[in-house]
């Protein structure tokens, strides 16, 4: 944890991540939620009637959106974001039309900062849109490592790192300054023989555990396999094949712009709510 109370609380060690990460390309990259991303991007960009000049890409892993963007615009800017989160993102004041970020933003140890960073860039009616993984993601896990750990530890390690819900992604647009913000999830619910095959796709996603407070020791051998036993008994359909969860948590917003609606001020409504439930009761 950080020793200066005026930073963010430091969760995930990303010195750790881009090593994962690239243990995962080793692998051989799982990048069926990423691929569905960009895809989903894809679309979404699509349905936005508008021509933008100045786009960046941030810290997408992978090639997926490379490939959608190249497509869709003649050049924009890759920035990687930092490993050191005290430093400033490569972003100049009022610079972009655009800004997207798929499936990196669940490990910013500072997402408040990074989203004020992004709002600062955008030009005026500037867009940001991005995904991250979020939500109930991965909950069979969790509560099938948490029953193993307390029957044969006795205690409960930090092991599945904790996922912000649509609300709070909502509030955190809106306390970066930006308008009219949207969220909304994408679920993906994956079928797997057993856990360990989940597993493995997690190491060749580079999403297994790096949280700051991880437990450093392996994990024993039986409590992986009570886990295991746990998520079977639990979470499998009627064919033995286990269920995991991903939800793929989309957000957007826009840098305020007089052309923009603004929301009724309060008491202007022509109509109160009191008068439109005696007509629907009438």
């Amino acid at each position: 944890m950080s020793s200066n109370p005026d930073l963010p609380p430091r969760l995930f060690d990303r010195a750790l991540l881009g090593e994962r990460l690239q243990r995962a390309q080793r692998l051989g990259p799982a990048t069926f939620l990423l691929d569905r991303a960009a895809e989903d991007l894809a679309d979404r960009l699509n349905a936005v009637l508008r021509d933008f000049k100045s786009v960046a890409e941030l810290g997408t892993p992978g090639e997926q959106v490379a490939r959608i963007l190249s497509e869709r615009f003649d050049r924009y800017a890759r920035i990687d974001l930092p490993a050191r989160e005290t430093e400033p993102l490569a972003l100049e004041a009022q610079s972009l039309d655009l800004v997207m970020s798929l499936l990196a933003f669940q490990f910013v140890n500072d997402l408040p900062g990074v989203l004020a960073q992004i709002r600062r860039a955008l030009r005026p009616d500037g867009l940001l849109i991005a995904a991250m993984i979020g939500g109930e993601t991965l909950t069979e896990l969790r509560q099938s490592f948490a029953s193993a750990e307390a029957e044969l530890e006795g205690g409960i390690s930090p092991r599945v790192v904790p996922f912000a819900d649509l609300r709070d992604i909502g509030a955190l647009l809106q306390r970066a300054g930006l308008a009219l913000p949207v969220t909304d999830v994408d679920r993906i619910v994956v079928r797997y023989d057993n856990a360990f095959g989940l597993m493995h796709d997690l190491r060749r996603m580079g999403a297994t555990n790096i949280l700051i407070e991880r437990r450093r020791m392996p994990t024993r051998r039986s409590t992986m396999l009570r886990m295991a036993e746990t998520y079977q008994e639990r979470f499998a359909d009627p064919d033995g094949r286990i269920r995991a969860t991903f939800d793929i948590i989309w957000l957007s917003g826009w840098a305020p712009h007089e052309s923009q609606p603004k929301p009724l001020k309060p008491g202007s409504a022509k109509a109160s709510l009191e008068e439109a439930v005696k007509k629907a009761k009438g």
